[in-house]
């Protein structure tokens, strides 16, 4: 077979952003063990990374910015040279999607792989930014794409509106180097509670406040350690927070005696493939989520983890796995099974596969450039 050559035009770097990070970038090796020659072309540089979640540094971002879009421009100069162009969440951050347009008009063939809702803006997004940021670009990408990867079963019924072809693939786990605990006893110790995150989640656990209280009110000793903000505390509750590090993420994982995944009920949550729930169970930590969206699919409730709604269901949840060493067991191993069977990257290597020759197989050698977005 001969190789055929993919580009994955992506915002983030190398191995930095969860929505890349596990997803596809853990399959680069298989995909070049399949006759697949990977080049990556990132948007934000890893000067950019250090600096763009900081306050400050505007002259700095303002400079990688402009840097960003050179190379976008430099690279629409070479994607006829690739069978596969791969995009992820968009070309360009800003303004409309013309360097959508002239990607999907140059390239051969584009898949588009969309994580989350970022179609509808976030709550609390300051105005002025909402309108600076590409809102039409994934709409964009869906129509002209000639192939969509979505990553949970609502974002797929949505980009099915738009395009027929469509491919749900989780976010999914490296069993490999997720391995399910072994040792469940707590013997006399404070239980840990475990949450991983980042800044801009970390107000989902502060829903939890008022339980972890009811909690230390009920006698119930426990630690929350929380991965991924260092300001996180709630007043009268024994906290660690944790800067987020790749180095020591599932270090800090497999701490966890129970593992927190609350959401609040709004339809950005529905774009969420439950990455964290999946992190948790794949360490065999018994995992509580909330009963909304993709958690569905993931957890059988009281059975590979728990689903709940109220306040009184997170409390009875935490309380129940507390104090039976045996339950948590349990459900942390049946869900380690789970992640393996169905999340694993393992697991769905072949999906990526099959979707990348379906995309070959529909290409036409001769074919003219593509002038203008699918289905209108």
């Amino acid at each position: 077979m001969s190789e055929k050559k993919i580009l994955f035009l992506v915002p983030y770097p190398f191995d930095k952003a969860p929505s890349q990070r596990l997803k596809f970038e853990q399959y680069y090796d298989y995909f070049t063990r399949n006759g697949f020659r990977i080049t990556k072309s990132s948007f934000i540089s890893e000067a950019f990374w250090k600096v763009i979640y900081k306050k400050g540094f505007w002259l700095a971002k303002i400079f990688y910015t402009c840097t960003g879009y050179l190379r976008r421009l430099a690279i629409l100069f070479t994607l006829r040279r690739y069978d596969i162009v791969y995009v992820h969440l968009w070309v360009t951050p800003l303004g409309p999607p013309f360097f959508e347009w002239l990607v999907c008009r140059l390239s051969k063939r584009v898949i588009y792989d969309i994580d989350d809702l970022v179609y509808i803006p976030k709550t609390g997004v300051n105005q002025l930014i909402l309108k600076v940021k590409g809102k039409n670009k994934p709409l964009f990408l869906m129509k002209a794409a000639d192939h969509v990867i979505t990553c949970t079963p609502y974002l797929d019924e949505f980009v099915r509106k738009y395009n027929p072809n469509t491919t749900d693939i989780s976010s999914t786990i490296n069993t490999e180097k997720y391995r399910p605990k072994k040792d469940y006893t707590i013997a006399g110790k404070k239980i840990v509670l475990g949450w991983s995150g980042s800044h801009t989640t970390v107000k989902y656990l502060y829903l939890l406040s008022s339980v972890f209280k009811k909690l230390c009110e009920e006698g119930v000793s426990f630690k929350l350690l929380v991965l991924g903000d260092t300001s996180f505390s709630v007043e009268g509750i024994d906290v660690e927070a944790l800067e987020w590090r790749e180095s020591y993420e599932l270090q800090v994982i497999n701490q966890f005696d129970i593992g927190l995944y609350p959401l609040p009920d709004e339809q950005w949550v529905y774009g969420k493939s439950g990455l964290k729930a999946l992190q948790y169970m794949a360490a065999g930590i018994p995992t509580i989520a909330t009963a909304i969206g993709a958690n569905f699919r993931i957890i059988e409730n009281e059975v590979s983890g728990f689903l709940v709604k109220t306040d009184e269901e997170w409390l009875t949840c935490v309380k129940r796995l507390a104090k039976d060493d045996s339950l948590r067991a349990t459900i942390g191993q049946r869900g380690a099974q789970v992640v393996e069977e169905r999340f694993s990257v393992h697991a769905n290597e072949a999906v990526y596969l099959s979707v990348f020759n379906k995309v070959l197989d529909s290409f036409i050698p001769n074919e003219k450039p593509k002038l203008a977005p699918k289905n209108g």
